[in-house]
């Protein structure tokens, strides 16, 4: 039996330098951007609160 999640792993865009890197959305501590710095991702205790602009969703 497959086991089915909602987790997925994002392409986000940082709205400061517009640097794209890949982060879970339910990530359980905050990802920062790895250029300038700014937080991308806040854990919010299930699905993160996403902080850049979503380019796109992996499978």
């Amino acid at each position: 039996m497959e086991k089915k999640t909602d987790s997925k792993f994002l392409r986000v865009k940082c709205n400061d330098c517009e640097n794209e890197q890949v982060v879970f959305d339910h990530a359980s501590t905050s990802v920062k951007c790895n250029v300038c710095g700014r937080t991308l991702v806040e854990p919010r205790g299930g699905k993160a609160g996403i902080k850049g602009e979503i380019i796109e969703v992996l499978t």
